[in-house]
């Protein structure tokens, strides 16, 4: 018999309203750099030189590695300790200043909508908007996506997972 595995989350507890502020994450010229060299080697985020050149006037992150940095930081907040079992996707993704290097990241989601699944009760959909603030708190990232949870009589059924 496997072990019963116990979550912090489920879907009961994502009411429309509430606010989850996690963590600090401040990039560094090297890691923005390095990471555009793999996934997004445009100018502004690859050559401090040529950054200057550009309307940004000088080298900022990859908005890909932000999304990075949201994800990883919406983990440590609450997705590993909660009955997650997917996401049907983004409904909107906006990058809206840019993330230079020495800015210090924080993440904040808010719950806008909890609907319990018709077809299958052991699940509902959390919709979120995802924000990273930088240290000013500026929002220069602001998504807003669904999770799919299960609920807490879910996680005993036997048809749940």
């Amino acid at each position: 018999m496997e072990p019963r595995v116990t979550y912090r989350y489920c879907f009961e507890d994502f009411k429309p309203g509430h606010v989850i502020e996690h963590g600090e994450r401040t990039l560094e010229a090297h890691e923005i750099i390095a990471f555009a060299r793999e996934w997004d080697p445009q100018r502004y985020h690859v050559d401090p030189e040529a950054a200057k050149e550009t309307h940004f006037g000088g080298l900022i992150a990859s908005g890909w590695q932000s999304c990075g940095v949201a994800m990883r930081l919406m983990c440590d907040a609450y997705l590993n300790e909660s009955s997650c079992v997917g996401s049907p996707g983004i409904d909107e993704l906006r990058f809206l200043r840019p993330v230079r290097p020495g800015d210090t990241l924080r993440f904040r989601a808010t719950v806008l909508d909890g609907v319990a699944s018709r077809s299958r009760p052991e699940r509902g959909t959390v919709t979120f908007r995802w924000e990273l603030l930088n240290q000013t708190g500026d929002v220069v990232l602001s998504m807003i996506g669904r999770q799919l949870y299960l609920t807490r009589a879910g996680l005993i059924s036997p048809d749940a997972g």
